[in-house]
């Protein structure tokens, strides 16, 4: 199992980022994928998981109406789409699934700041 994570970096409070995260190793379509964040000094919480079909999807209400998971089964991604961004999202942002037992991306750094 691999997942890659990338489209983080510096962005301005208000501004949008799209993270990609590459799935390989295992059966895509039938999983539910997730993206989870870590900001330093915080433990890692749950941000947007979507179903294996993408039929259903869920957010912490802290990301509500600003970001969107979606996912494409033909190529094996997982994306977040991250609106309006606020300092407070800025954090390393990790793609998770749970194949036999929970596998992690390596992460991607988000950066919030003017």
């Amino acid at each position: 199992v691999q997942l890659v994570e990338s489209g983080g970096g510096l962005v301005q409070p208000g501004g949008s980022l799209r993270l990609s995260c590459a799935a390989s190793g295992f059966t895509f379509s039938g999983y539910s994928m997730s993206w989870y964040r870590q900001a330093p000094g915080k433990e890692r919480e749950s941000v947007a998981s979507i179903t294996s079909t993408g039929g259903s999807t869920n957010y912490a209400d802290s990301v509500k109406g600003r970001f969107t998971i979606s996912r494409d089964n033909a190529n094996n991604t997982v994306y977040l789409q991250m609106n309006s961004l606020k300092p407070e999202d800025t954090a390393v942002y990790y793609c998770t699934t749970w194949v036999g037992r929970r596998r992690w991306g390596q992460g991607t750094q988000v950066t919030v700041s003017s």
